[in-house]
């Protein structure tokens, strides 16, 4: 029996994934890449597909486009992007950051789990190894002061590779208990912001959810408001991986020539520093520390452009038309602090930027947003990246891991010609 979105000429993301072959995750793949349109259903919970362009598609077979100057293209189930979203093995990443916790979606990146919200073995906290985080600690302690936290994780993540013996062990079940043992290292390793609860060194008080042990690592004073917290949580479910972003191709390298997965991760920590990645929240952090005031955001925003500089926290190499990650969080962080002078310093900045008409606000600019209210300490925002974004380089590590043969990318010489 035909439906009405039949009727109408759309028709769900079901019956196109079956007329096509191909897995639901994959039609958001073809969105992206321009191959099929897209609309929301009328009760804004399902995603339709034009009949046409569908049945169009399966007699020409599946697309096999070329990759474009500076692409690599790499077969992964893990992350399908959409016109202004993404999709995490299929399923919603907005929808997870407003239902799940962390820990539970990185089980899903990693595991695949049919049901992603029960609560993994019991909800055990996830632990570091004592050794790694005593070490991990110790190697910082001749640090210059004032260091930004993305730049004690670089050595953090070598102290804790140094310290663990079973590093090598690329087995998937091994390489998830390591993953969590890693990332409760890194945010354990890291110094305490405050003395609450989970704000402890070296095992102590390390128990909880990751989200509230980063907060309490990155934050002055303890989480007082659900609400903040819950938005710095879905932070890191947003950032938990966005398919070949530079620093996950650097990760997916390294495990394809079997790197285990600390280096994997120290990998990916390398690209993601660059300002034009991760690093972007740093700028985007400083843009509106700038706006003492909601006036004073017209002036700021100009200065740069006056400059040729561009302003940090807007446009997107991918989502042209806005980004959801964005739109989300900023929601959260109106929700749970109405009238905070730091909010309406970026809604100043949001409001010149519309003025100016640069492009759309990113996750860049959010995640700043969410720092400068919640008072976060500086460069939180590149950490809650790293942290966040270890989950989704673990993910690639392991599908490479079960491949058979190392990346290795092609180049077009344009050179001399060889004599």
């Amino acid at each position: 029996m035909v439906d009405e979105e039949q009727l109408g000429g759309w028709i769900d993301a079901k019956a196109a994934a079956e007329r096509l072959g191909v897995k639901p995750a994959t039609l958001y793949a073809y969105v992206s890449r321009g191959v099929l349109r897209r609309r929301q259903a009328p009760d804004g919970r399902r995603s339709l597909f034009e009949a046409a362009q569908v049945e169009e598609l399966a007699r020409r077979g599946r697309p096999r486009r070329p990759p474009g100057p500076g692409e690599l293209a790499i077969e992964s189930a893990i992350t399908a992007l959409g016109a202004d979203r993404h999709y995490y093995r299929g399923r919603d990443a907005l929808e997870m950051a407003g239902s799940r916790t962390f820990e539970e979606v990185a089980a899903w990146l990693w595991q695949g789990r049919d049901e992603p919200g029960e609560p993994e073995e019991g909800a055990e906290p996830w632990r570091a190894r004592a050794d790694g985080v005593a070490a991990a600690v110790a190697a910082q302690s001749g640090l210059p002061p004032g260091l930004l936290p993305l730049d004690r994780l670089h050595l953090i993540a070598a102290a804790l590779a140094a310290t663990d013996p079973l590093r090598h062990h690329l087995d998937p079940e091994g390489v998830v208990a390591t993953g969590r043992a890693l990332i409760a290292g890194l945010v354990e390793a890291l110094p305490a912001a405050n003395r609450a609860p989970g704000g402890g060194r070296g095992g102590e008080g390390s128990g909880g959810r990751i989200a509230e042990r980063l907060w309490n690592r990155l934050c002055p004073h303890p989480p007082g408001d659900a609400g903040l917290l819950r938005a710095f949580e879905a932070a890191m479910i947003l950032l938990a991986d966005h398919e070949l972003a530079a620093s996950t191709v650097a990760a997916r390298v390294a495990a394809s020539v079997r790197a285990d997965p600390y280096a994997v991760v120290a990998s990916g920590l390398g690209v993601l520093s660059g300002p034009l990645h991760g690093g972007a929240s740093y700028g985007a952090e400083r843009l509106i520390a700038e706006v003492a005031d909601p006036e004073a955001a017209s002036r700021v925003v100009g200065e740069r452009l006056r400059g040729g500089e561009p302003v940090p926290g807007f446009g997107h190499a991918v989502y042209k038309s806005g980004d959801g990650r964005a739109a989300l969080l900023m929601d959260l962080v109106r929700a749970a602090a109405p009238g905070h002078d730091r909010l309406a310093a970026a809604e100043a900045v949001l409001a010149e930027a519309a003025r100016r008409r640069l492009p759309e606000p990113n996750v860049d600019f959010s995640l700043a947003a969410l720092g400068a209210v919640a008072g976060l300490v500086p460069g939180a925002g590149e950490a809650v990246f790293a942290v966040a974004r270890t989950a989704g380089w673990l993910a690639h590590a392991l599908e490479e891991y079960g491949r058979r043969g190392p990346l290795r990318p092609r180049a077009v010489y344009v050179g001399p010609e060889p004599s």
